[in-house]
């Protein structure tokens, strides 16, 4: 009786399972990519709120079309996997939380145009007074700097860092109450409009540092299996 033979399902010459596994890294190496352009948006958007630059706002705008097709991509790739392969564990586990992470992702794109809309529509003037430059100025590279910290947190899945990234946001809490005291004090001199700009974009560059946050506790649950408030436990 001759012998069976085995064959393997090849895709494009690389056996089904290595393909598989090359998907999945590809996803988390897209989500990395995706964090580090939504770090540039932020940025520009800063650096065209700051400098009163209308070109740079626009750019910071047009390229947010640019990440929406990142985040359709890395969807586009993950239901692939979930239908075609059936993942389970800590491979179902990952796909999903790069679902959610992707949102996240978008949303802080989002929120970097809205700072340079604000810096579009105040030109030539910078939209801030003096008085508050140094606030939002630190408002914003805390921002950025948590954003490059969990493009890092992903690449390693590193779930130190991941925990650690809370304590950045609490700075950017206690900016954003002391922007509030400074608007709201006697002394404010400056009237409406630039106190709804500053409220506003203290509101984008917290509302930035905490989708951060969020996209580093899905990293501690995709490594651990279990969400930050548990290991805190």
């Amino acid at each position: 009786m001759p012998w069976l033979v085995l064959v393997v399902p090849a895709y494009y010459g690389v056996p089904m399972r290595d393909a598989y596994y090359d998907q999945l890294d590809a996803v988390i190496d897209e989500l990395v990519t995706m964090t580090h352009e939504v770090g540039d948006a932020v940025g520009q958007a800063t650096r065209a709120l700051l400098e009163a630059d209308a070109e740079i706002a626009e750019q910071v705008i047009s390229h947010d079309e640019h990440i929406d097709s990142e985040r359709d991509r890395i969807e586009e790739l993950a239901f692939e996997l979930l239908a075609l392969q059936q993942p389970v564990a800590g491979d179902l586990r990952m796909l999903v939380a790069a679902l959610r992470m992707v949102s996240d992702l978008e949303r802080m794109g989002d929120l970097s145009v809205h700072v340079a809309k604000i810096a579009r529509l105040r030109v030539p003037e910078v939209a801030i007074p003096d008085v508050m430059l140094p606030t939002i100025r630190r408002m914003a590279e805390v921002a950025q700097e948590m954003v490059g910290k969990v493009e890092n947190v992903i690449a390693d899945r590193d779930v130190d860092a991941a925990m650690a990234l809370e304590r950045c946001d609490e700075e950017m809490d206690q900016l954003r109450r002391s922007s509030f005291r400074q608007m709201l004090s006697d002394d404010w001199a400056h009237g409406v409009e630039p106190a709804v700009d500053i409220a506003l974009l203290g509101r984008y560059y917290e509302r930035i540092a905490d989708h951060a946050v969020s996209l580093a506790r899905r990293v501690v649950f995709l490594v651990t299996g279990q969400h930050p408030a548990a290991l805190d436990a």
